[in-house]
């Protein structure tokens, strides 16, 4: 029905969508997750992340449909290292995923059992990344206070910056954080 060219360009189409829709998805989860969560955003979050794996997994059987069945064929890619190195390099990020993914898992129970939740503090992704307290850059959240009353907004009388108290970072699931220190 179709020949090799119109199945290569459609699988690289759909192909190249997933992608994007990936990369979308994983945007979304760095731009939510926070200690501020509430119940209804670990549960988006936790729906999103399953879109995850699920687009993930759709990419890898689009790319291998491609190899197989479009214009090359799977004897020009079985040889090639560097198709080899696209799949472990995709192995490696699928792999460094599960800890948050298993994160998440976590937290969603944790909110089956605890009427009152919010992430520990060790627990987010810039601590995974460069261990707790040690990110400087302001797109990391290990040292919010720095960075976040400079982007305040002012008063409008003219009079100081808004000062938001930020709870202490070593709160457990189930407590609640005091406010008033």
């Amino acid at each position: 029905m179709f020949d090799f060219a119109t199945k290569d360009l459609s699988l690289a189409i759909v192909r190249h969508l997933l992608i994007f829709l990936l990369a979308g998805i994983l945007a979304f989860e760095v731009g939510v997750i926070r200690l501020s969560m509430k119940g209804e955003d670990v549960l988006r979050v936790a729906r999103v992340d399953t879109w995850y794996g699920i687009l993930a997994g759709a990419i890898l059987v689009v790319g291998f449909l491609r190899a197989i069945y479009a214009a090359k064929g799977w004897a020009y890619y079985e040889v090639k290292g560097f198709f080899w190195a696209k799949i472990a390099a995709f192995a490696l990020v699928g792999l460094l995923s599960i800890i948050p993914t298993i994160q998440i898992i976590r937290w969603r129970r944790a909110l089956k059992n605890a009427a009152f939740f919010q992430p520990h503090r060790t627990l987010l992704a810039s601590d995974v990344i460069c261990g707790p307290k040690r990110c400087s850059s302001p797109s990391f959240r290990s040292s919010p206070p720095q960075w976040l009353a400079a982007m305040a907004p002012s008063r409008t009388d003219g009079g100081e910056r808004c000062a938001t108290k930020i709870p202490p970072a070593d709160f457990r699931f189930g407590s609640k954080p005091d406010m008033t220190s």
